[in-house]
């Protein structure tokens, strides 16, 4: 027996929903990704603590289209499995083409074109049990009346083999859904959250000796935060079982480290509009994956932390350890994107973009490329903004940390007036900000402009007059985005080291706490152009070049060891 210490969360930063397996010594896990594409992405682990991103599944439009999608429809929680040599990956695009799965030999990709199926409403999951049966267990309903359904189906072609039968209704909370069945042993055991994904979010177990019960539920949730309000991590729920290679039991879920805002202060609601009050408590990371021991009572039942606030941000387990080979990782050269790293540099010198990398409902190969300018990121701006329920070029990367540090160089010499690029933070149409390069009027002129968007009404906080030739030629200028968890402060530099201060933006314009949604904020580059009126992108546009992106997150690096 040893002694395991590990740092939650695993997989910081917005990847809710893990969906977690074991293939041999291998694990896996994908997360949801709503209205972001590329979308689920694909994590690989030999250790359960150290989380390497090695793709995602859904990458073509052949197989999705979120064109069309709002923010925080699209591809909502994932499960992932494995039998007989092959990956499935099942879950649901709201608002779109609904439940479907998709399959692959190899889950780093390629993956198929999706396969629909015909009952339920979100969070499908599958168990292809011994027998050769395979069951979707699927939420159904809606607030009170959520409950989950189950029913069979040809795993070849999707195709219904019988009707649905509901097994589970909750524990008289809201929004009974997330499920996952499992056959360990001589019993089938099911998985539920409960309580909507908010302070209340609980994690309930049901267990039957056959797959269509009848279902007895632990009294108690296995898992649930909802009676410490001062805990570090809250709106814990949305869980899945996973067997180590020692035969230890461990639960991955979903939560949120929310900063307490005890002193808050008017620069914070500066020129936000409406006038808004700073909520007690917010997230602007999200809902982040983080992993528990799990622990089977004599009577079988698997348990966690029942309000007992033993799952805390930095975790020692008495556990069989792990083998060096298990806890090695692949050599710096290998064509995988770390998960988690406390800072890391994108020089743009590849033949494809980093994993972290993504973009509301489309990536367009016309708007964002890395050959156009080689060494540098290009982005040719379409006529959407960051309000606009639409293919908006912008391209991120999930915010990981409360205190960051990100620069990036631009060089933009926009042509036609309203044009703009630059650095920005968003959570969704209602809450995001930027710092960008504008074109404004006629001439020679450019503007460093700041303006924030709070409950989907946007406002320009700052705007500096530039002179083009104040710009070195072909050089550009550097941009910097710094965060203290409560602020972020915003700046430029048009000579090296020479900072320029321009405005401060309070934290939880970002949160979903004041703008709703269920994702966290991503921070990237974006470019928009009023005279690209024809879709995809217009070649009157005016490209804007970006040399590097630094990140550098301050608060602490994810690792496990052992005593």
């Amino acid at each position: 027996m040893a002694t395991l210490r590990y740092t939650n969360p695993v997989v910081p930063g917005f990847y809710p929903d893990p969906s977690v397996i074991r293939v041999g010594e291998d694990y896996y896990m994908a997360a949801s990704s709503f209205e972001y594409m590329p979308g689920l992405p694909i994590f690989h682990s030999r250790n359960l603590t150290d989380w390497r991103q090695i793709g995602h599944a859904l990458n073509r439009r052949s197989q999705i289209d979120l064109s069309t999608r709002k923010s925080s429809e699209g591809i909502y929680a994932p499960t992932l499995r494995y039998h007989q040599g092959v990956f499935y990956l099942i879950t649901t695009d709201v608002m779109g083409i609904g439940n479907f799965y998709i399959t692959s030999v190899n889950p780093a990709g390629p993956w198929s074109d999706p396969i629909c199926i015909r009952y339920g409403n979100i969070d499908p999951s599958l168990l292809l049990d011994d027998d050769g049966k395979v069951y979707v267990t699927v939420q159904s309903g809606a607030d009170a009346e959520s409950h989950i359904i189950q029913y069979e189906i040809d795993i070849t072609t999707g195709q219904a083999l019988t009707e649905p039968i509901a097994i589970a209704h909750g524990d008289g909370g809201v929004w009974t859904e997330g499920p996952h069945l499992y056959h360990i042993g001589s019993h089938y055991y099911l998985l539920c959250a409960c309580g909507g994904t908010g302070r209340d979010h609980r994690i309930l177990v049901y267990r039957a000796e056959r797959p269509y019960g009848p279902f007895e539920r632990m009294t108690e949730p296995m898992l649930t935060h909802n009676a410490l309000p001062a805990h570090p991590i809250q709106n814990t729920g949305h869980a899945e079982l996973v067997e180590d290679t020692r035969g230890d039991w461990w639960a991955f879920f979903l939560g949120v480290r929310p900063v307490v805002d005890i002193e808050p202060v008017a620069d914070r609601l500066e020129a936000v509009e409406p006038q808004a009050e700073v909520p007690p408590s917010y997230s602007v990371l999200g809902r982040e994956t983080f992993l528990a021991p799990v622990r089977w009572t004599t009577d079988g039942w698997p348990t966690a932390d029942n309000n007992a606030g033993t799952v805390q941000l930095h975790m020692s387990v008495d556990r069989q350890p792990f083998s060096l080979a298990e806890q090695a990782r692949p050599p710096a050269s290998a064509p995988l994107a770390p998960a988690k790293r406390h800072s890391w540099r994108d020089d743009f010198g590849g033949q494809r973009l980093d994993f972290r990398w993504a973009a509301p409902r489309r990536l367009c190969e016309a708007c964002i490329s890395l050959e156009a300018r080689p060494g540098w990121l290009t982005l040719i701006g379409n006529r959407h903004t960051l309000l606009d329920e639409a293919p908006s070029v912008f391209l991120g990367t999930r915010l990981r940390h409360h205190q960051i540090a990100v620069r990036s160089r631009l060089y933009f010499q926009p042509q036609h007036e309203g044009e703009e690029a630059g650095l920005a933070v968003r959570l969704n149409e209602h809450g995001h900000f930027t710092l960008g390069i504008r074109r404004d009027g006629e001439g020679n002129m450019l503007t460093v402009v700041v303006s924030v968007a709070d409950q989907g009404k946007r406002t320009e906080w700052v705007s500096v007059p530039l002179a083009a030739p104040d710009i070195p030629s072909g050089e550009g200028m550097e941009l910097r985005i710094l965060s203290d968890a409560y602020h972020f402060a915003l700046s430029y530099a048009v000579r090296p080291g020479n900072w320029v201060p321009l405005a401060t933006v309070p934290a939880f314009v970002i949160s979903s706490e004041s703008n709703g949604g269920f994702t966290g904020a991503l921070i990237g580059m974006y470019a928009v152009s009023t005279v690209a009126v024809d879709e995809p992108v217009s070649v009157a546009a005016t490209p804007a070049y970006f040399q590097y992106f630094s990140y550098d997150g301050l608060d602490y690096i994810s690792h496990i060891s052992q005593t």
